[in-house]
């Protein structure tokens, strides 16, 4: 079977190649394409064609293609789609414009809080009632259902989301809207919150359903129109989508579902990254996905990428758990600007049209790629083998507004501008650490994307990270990440309120279980799924704190369930978070929650053939600045003419068709068992 990772990027659409099962991830191709914007579909569809003809593919081959997207990520911050509206219950119709009271920056004189997704004219009441036990206070009345609808759509509503108070306790009066839209309106999208995620938090809960059918209609023609070509050029082919949860799902799923894809790009990049440290022998892992418009950074530890329930898309706050991504608007084409007198980086980006200055693609202003140009780390050759030639004299053209208003040349102003970005990306990576309690000093960085490579070891140094890891497929990594993925199912259920037992929470956890075994049927056939895993969680707070930490309890309930045992749990995560713990204060569980997962087959961990130890040798030398000073002949090395063990001293560059790395003063660098490159200090 041939499998293909896809991931749309915003200068490029990557793809990774496993062409048979027999191959290693040694032998795991890559391919790459202009990004389409914004006919995302034309780039994915020339790229399939394009694999199908290098590596001979016939017609009635198996294919399956695993597809990341930020398609609907773009839809939800650009706010692009048409309109949609909400029912909810009476007297709650001001619940989006209230949300939670916060503003995200409350010292600021200037701040307003983000416009609704909808409006409050296309809010509306519904008389119904359930109290918090889920039992019916008010029952539900159809006319007003009926009438609410009949409004929306004359209001241009397209598509409809329902949330209720309670809803997640007792879906009755979600599921008679359901059936009365649908019924009387089947020219309406819509969708419910108990079908979307039916956890507590009524504001949540409502703008997790408003998402989902805000970008559904889209989500559902993209996928449908990558769907159709892969059935008529491959019979055989499936589709499955990457999800934010850093698993898969059947194209059938997302495109009922696409709530669950919209960090899904970013999150398959930490996938990879978790199956290349599985190889590598790393438990604790910083990972650092620079591509062409942003900087995604996340965390594994102790081998499993760490999860949230607090993310945001957007102005938005997404309630499921999703992989933590810490999102910075600097990437390899952010545009380096001056805001008056003050120079910044981002968050606009060049795009894959016109691209950075040094492109020759019509592009003007500056960018961190003509940067790297001017700084020499690229090669004045050009990219991709060459295919992409690089123009130094429009880079140096691009960055002279800024050195004149700087009083510096262009070469000074571009290494301001890597300054900036690097020290930008450190206020956000560091308090990211913080909150997942871990030091710079415990993990190994794990760098990739188009840019990665550059800018990672910039990043290492102002952390005082010592160890780097650059897999071997960098600039397709999250298209790699498709085909290490496994089919992921996340159930919850909330406990807020409800007096707690051993029992009750086995008999809960019980029907999770259920829900997940039905979730994988419905995904793909028995044979496609090789093991089933199963991780337990309980979301706990102390009784008087507004946030919970996820405990694990995966083999508790197995050794018998005991909830002393569990709170001991908590206050010994607590402590290890934050320092301390109060073992008198009462504990709560708001949430259960079971992750399933269906192990897919992943390539085989076969290591390189070491050949012979020979010195390795550069291939050409060039003068990169490092440090504030020229290194006039520093070497540059070709990534796949190095041999297993060889050991390159920093400063140096290694290159390959798809990604340059360099490698930092007072670093040493070495190709490990598996292809990778690992740079380590001291």
């Amino acid at each position: 079977m041939l499998r293909i990772g896809v991931d749309i990027g915003g200068t490029f659409t990557d793809f990774a190649i496993w062409k048979d099962e027999r191959d290693g991830y040694v032998e795991i191709g890559s391919h790459k394409r202009p990004t389409t914007y914004p006919n995302f579909a034309d780039a994915v569809i020339q790229g399939v064609i394009e694999i199908a003809e290098r590596c001979a593919i016939p017609a009635d081959a198996s294919v399956l293609v695993v597809h990341g997207t930020t398609i609907s990520t773009n839809a939800v911050i650009e706010r692009s789609q048409p309109p949609v509206a909400l029912l909810t219950t009476q007297g709650y119709r001001d619940l989006l414009g209230i949300a939670r009271l916060r503003l995200d920056k409350p010292i600021d004189l200037f701040n307003r809080r983000p416009a609704p997704i909808v409006p409050r004219e296309r809010v509306f009441e519904i008389r119904e009632r359930l109290l918090s036990d889920g039992s019916v206070d008010t029952p539900i009345d159809d006319a007003s259902v009926i009438a609410a609808l009949r409004a929306a759509r004359e209001k241009g509503a397209q598509a409809v989301g329902i949330c209720f108070l309670h809803g997640y306790r007792n879906p009755v009066h979600e599921r008679r809207a359901l059936e009365l839209a649908r019924v009387h309106f089947p020219d309406l999208d819509v969708m419910a919150s108990h079908e979307v995620w039916p956890q507590q938090s009524e504001y949540e809960r409502a703008v997790l359903t408003l998402l989902n059918v805000y970008v559904k209609r889209l989500m559902d023609s993209y996928l449908k129109e990558v769907d159709d070509f892969l059935q008529s050029r491959f019979p055989r082919s499936r589709l499955a989508i990457t999800k934010s949860n850093g698993g898969i799902m059947s194209s059938a799923e997302a495109r009922e579902v696409p709530v669950h894809t919209l960090l899904s790009g970013p999150a398959a990049g930490v996938t990879a990254a978790q199956a290349v440290g599985e190889l590598l022998g790393l438990e604790q892992v910083l990972t650092f996905d620079m591509g062409g418009t942003s900087t995604d950074v996340s965390l594994i530890e102790r081998g499993r990428p760490v999860t949230t329930g607090q993310a945001e898309v957007g102005d938005f706050p997404l309630l499921m758990p999703v992989t933590a991504i810490e999102a910075m608007g600097a990437g390899g084409g952010s545009i380096v600007w001056l805001d008056a007198g003050v120079l910044k980086v981002g968050p606009r980006s060049a795009r894959s049209q016109p691209g950075p200055a040094c492109y020759g693609q019509g592009g003007r202003e500056p960018t961190l790629t003509d940067a790297y140009l001017l700084m020499n780390y690229l090669s004045p050759k050009g990219l991709l083998g060459g295919k992409l030639s690089l123009d130094r004299s429009l880079a140096e053209e691009a960055f002279r507004p800024i050195a004149d208003a700087l009083g510096t040349d262009a070469v000074g102003a571009a290494q301001s501008a890597i300054a900036v970005a690097t020290s930008t990306m450190m206020t956000r990576v560091l308090p990211f650490l913080a909150r997942c309690g871990v030091g710079p000093n415990d993990l190994a960085l794990m760098i990739y994307g188009g840019a990665g490579g550059i800018h990672g070891p910039l990043l290492a140094e102002e952390c005082g990270i010592r160890h780097i890891v650059v897999p071997r497929l960098p600039s397709v990594f999250c298209a790699f990440g498709g085909l290490v993925s496994d089919l992921v199912h996340d159930g919850v259920h909330s406990l807020h309120g409800v007096s707690l037992s051993r029992e009750g929470i086995a008999r809960r956890f019980d029907t999770l279980r259920a829900e997940g075994e039905a979730w994988l049927a419905r995904q793909s056939h028995d044979e496609q799924i090789l093991a089933v895993d199963r991780v337990y969680l309980a979301d706990m707070r102390y009784g008087a704190q507004s946030f919970t930490i996820p405990i694990d309890l995966s083999g508790r309930l197995e050794a018998g369930l005991e909830l002393d045992a569990v709170f001991a749990l908590f206050h010994r995560e607590h402590h290890r978070l934050f320092g301390h713990c109060d073992e008198n204060s009462p504990v709560v569980i708001d949430n259960l929650r079971l992750r399933t997962i269906g192990r897919q087959a992943k390539p085989a961990a076969v290591p390189l053939d070491p050949g012979e130890p020979l010195e390795p040798r550069p291939i050409e030398t060039r003068p990169i600045l490092v440090e504030g000073r020229w290194v006039a002949e520093a070497p540059v090395y070709s990534w796949p003419e190095m041999r297993v063990g060889q050991r390159i001293e920093g400063p140096a560059i290694v290159q390959q068709d798809l990604a340059t790395i360099l490698v930092p003063q007072g670093f040493r660098a070495k190709l490990t068992a598996f292809g990778d490159l690992e740079m380590t200090k001291g």
